[in-house]
């Protein structure tokens, strides 16, 4: 495995891994204590097309929505400091992955499905979820999920049920593992 700083990759961060997993609240956390701009590409696909999530599902499908997904993380992974959360499946598209792979460092925050359901349980805005077994749902995603996040990641960090912040200074104390001597800061 490659470190960012063999690669060139250290001026962005890509969070990946399942709904629920922390990609948001720590993405926002390190993209604070780093001094980066933080993205999240499914608030962005929002913004720019000035509806939620589970409406775009619901009118177009799944399939165009990843389609919508494409060409944002094809935007956002171009752009220079940034800590990025993608959406739970941007890695099924293999442009992605290259993509995610070749711009970056990519952290997957790897979680039980039970933890993640115990996290999304009560949350309406996941149209994945809207099942009557979410739970079954979620190891359903993570079974065909994990070797994507896995083929992506050059690290990979179990998110158990630690604080937002606690594992925050561990990704941070990870990195500077990781991306020795590099001008990666540290908080």
């Amino acid at each position: 495995m490659q470190t960012a700083q063999q690669t060139g990759k250290n001026d962005r961060i890509f969070l990946v891994g399942l709904m629920g997993a922390g990609k948001t609240s720590v993405g926002k956390m390190l993209a604070r204590r780093l001094d980066r701009q933080f993205l999240d590409a499914d608030a962005e696909i929002e913004r720019a097309t000035g509806v939620r999530i589970p409406v775009i599902f619901e009118i177009e499908g799944e399939a165009e929505f990843r389609v919508r997904e494409e060409k944002m993380i094809a935007e956002l992974t171009a752009r220079p400091c940034i800590v990025l959360a993608t959406g739970g499946g941007a890695v099924i598209s293999a442009a992605n992955r290259a993509l995610l792979k070749s711009r970056g460092f990519v952290i997957y925050l790897r979680a039980a499905p039970e933890d993640l359901w115990k996290r999304t349980r009560r949350d309406r805005n996941r149209p994945l979820l809207q099942t009557s077994d979410p739970l079954a749902r979620l190891r359903e995603l993570h079974d065909q999920r994990d070797q994507f996040y896995r083929e992506v990641a050059d690290l990979i960090v179990d998110t158990g049920a630690q604080s937002v912040s606690a594992l925050t200074t561990r990704i941070q104390q990870m990195l500077d593992q990781t991306v020795t001597g590099s001008a990666m800061p540290s908080a």
